[in-house]
């Protein structure tokens, strides 16, 4: 798999970031959920999921339009 950073609203600590796979598919570093209570509202979880939070910002300014 081929990643292509999209963008970063970090100022140096390189997340949060956004990539995209060259399959079209979206890659998100971010600060991993950890607060208890979020954690139990998030439904139908798998083995090997996780939950990071994201800026709106990062998501409006760098997601692709297409």
């Amino acid at each position: 798999m081929k990643l292509r950073k999209l963008g970063t609203t970090s100022q140096g600590s390189g997340c949060p970031t956004l990539y995209e796979t060259d399959t079209g598919d979206i890659i998100v570093q971010g600060d991993r959920l950890t607060d208890p209570e979020a954690r139990t509202q998030v439904e139908d979880v798998l083995p090997g999921e996780e939950f990071v939070i994201i800026p709106r910002e990062l998501l409006t300014r760098f997601t692709p339009k297409e």
